[in-house]
């Protein structure tokens, strides 16, 4: 289950609880819950279970909206605007991983 608010909360059937606290205004717009979403079924379509699934498309949309927070501003954003930065995001999040 995800619960996206000012901080999202991901929580699987078992208790496992994980909270993201980097919500931005940006992602207070309609239609980024519908990104999120699309966002996890992507990544259950390439084989992650649903809790890390879950858990990595939170992350991924929250650095998208950061993204778009630092180009675009925090206010006015559409949902449509935050879509091409997923790709972005991962990009970054893979740079900081091969970095290590």
């Amino acid at each position: 289950m995800v619960l996206k608010g000012a901080c999202t909360i991901i929580a699987a059937p078992d208790g496992q609880t994980r909270i993201n606290w980097r919500g931005n205004p940006a992602l207070a717009t309609a239609g980024t819950g519908d990104v999120l979403a699309g966002a996890i079924a992507g990544l259950l379509a390439q084989g992650m279970t649903p809790y890390e699934a879950a858990s990595a498309g939170v992350f991924l949309h929250s650095r998208a909206g950061a993204i778009a927070c630092e180009t675009l501003g925090d206010a006015g954003l559409l949902a449509s605007d935050l879509l091409p930065l997923l790709p972005v995001a991962r990009k970054q999040v893979g740079a900081v991983a091969r970095d290590r």
